[in-house]
């Protein structure tokens, strides 16, 4: 809203800096500080609304330390979140930009899948939430909406580099290093020097025009990586800051990762995939940064308030979109690598005991309880100490998903 006004106020009357609103990176910071002033500042009346209408955490006695006094504890505080982002994001963002419009489509809809989820818990005082099978419903049918919605509308496009013996100096004598923007399936795969991967590839052995198939494996890809992504930062949610904090540093690596990959100068230095209008998710993206780091304000242990389904959610939702538009997804099991042990420690927990249990006749554990840091818990590490300590080891990663820009 505001870059539109700016933008009216200089054409018209040429007003003394208003084009500083056409800088993404201006518009990007202070998308960061005004989300953050909102989830601090206001973050703190939701809390005290919530804890009015009485909007309390059920915590089933697991044996975990310092379990039981955490029932009471406001939940659903995922609003703040959501709330922080969406606010500064509708002032600064331009809002025709069609990755924009992705990503509040997606804040929205995983936003009200998460709120239904825990508004069965608190007020139909049903532990169980919504059923599993609605909440993969939602979460298949938002990764259809944005794998059509990146497929097939016109404004999302990558412009590849070409070869050196095509690179050409313009009449304007700057050199023409990309190609024209044309559709692509392609993403980007690390560790290679040629770094990139067709999904329509899938089906070359259709022969010639193979690429109009090309759609099938992307939404697929889509489907699957939202609805795991967002599983994975549900299970994460389990103690005081440890999500929102891991989410956090996920979030802004993958900010610097729009911004290169929208900006056509340093997407030439880096080599790395070119996307054009891509940028303007920096945006949105520093904006739900901003809002996870303020609502850790009051996330820290020991918490105010938790995030509940309608916050953990939607940031997998998120995460997971911002990825698949900067192609960038084949990076989210390093970069998410926090999201991925939990899920991997369920899995390999349930799927453990099963065996077990049909083999002996009595289920066995490999932890002493999952997701991973519940095990941590039961073998009395504060709650503190472990999420320190899984905040570092994601710092470490986003550290080196950044590396393997040049690691090829």
């Amino acid at each position: 809203m505001l870059y539109y006004i700016f933008q009216y106020l200089e054409s018209e009357f040429n007003l003394t800096g208003a084009s500083v609103f056409q800088f993404i990176t201006f518009r990007a910071a202070a998308a960061f500080i005004l989300s953050l002033l909102i989830s601090t500042i206001f973050g703190k009346k939701i809390i005290d609304f919530l804890r009015r209408q009485q909007v309390g955490e059920t915590v089933r006695d697991l044996g975990l330390a310092g379990q039981v006094q955490k029932a009471g504890t406001p939940t659903m505080g995922g609003v703040i979140i959501i709330l922080a982002t969406l606010i500064p994001v509708l002032l600064l963002a331009r809002l025709e930009n069609i990755y924009i419009i992705i990503l509040l489509i997606t804040t929205v809809w995983m936003g009200l899948i998460g709120f239904t989820d825990d508004y069965i818990k608190v007020f139909k005082k049903d532990k169980a939430g919504l059923k599993g099978k609605f909440k993969v419903l939602g979460q298949v049918g938002l990764g259809i909406i944005v794998g059509a919605m990146l497929y097939f509308n016109s404004d999302v496009t990558i412009k590849e580099q070409l070869p050196k013996s095509e690179q050409m100096v313009q009449v304007d004598g700057k050199k023409k290093v990309f190609g024209d923007a044309h559709k692509s399936t392609k993403t980007t795969v690390p560790f290679l020097k040629d770094n990139e991967l067709d999904y329509a590839k899938a089906f070359s052995f259709l022969g010639d025009g193979y690429e109009k198939y090309g759609w099938i494996v992307f939404i697929f890809v889509v489907v699957f990586i939202v609805t795991g992504v967002s599983n994975g930062a549900n299970l994460t949610d389990g103690i005081d800051g440890l999500a929102a904090g891991s989410s956090a540093i996920i979030v802004i690596t993958l900010a610097i990762f729009a911004w290169v990959s929208g900006n056509i100068i340093f997407a030439d230095y880096l080599d790395v995939m070119y996307i054009p209008k891509s940028g303007e998710m920096t945006v949105f993206i520093l904006a739900f940064a901003g809002a996870l780091i303020g609502f850790l304000w009051y996330n820290t242990y020991p918490a105010q308030v938790f995030m509940g389904d309608t916050g953990s959610l939607t940031i997998g939702g998120i995460i997971a979109v911002i990825a698949i538009a900067i192609r960038k997804e084949l990076l989210l099991p390093i970069l998410a690598g926090i999201f991925v042990i939990e899920n991997l420690s369920v899995m390999i927990q349930v799927s453990w005991f099963k065996y077990t249990k049909k083999k002996f006749g009595e289920g066995r554990r490999v932890f002493k309880m999952s997701p991973l840091h519940h095990h941590y818990q039961k073998l009395n590490y504060h709650e503190s100490k472990i999420v320190t300590r899984f905040w570092i080891v994601g710092i470490l990663l986003a550290v080196f998903t950044i590396v393997t820009l040049k690691l090829r």
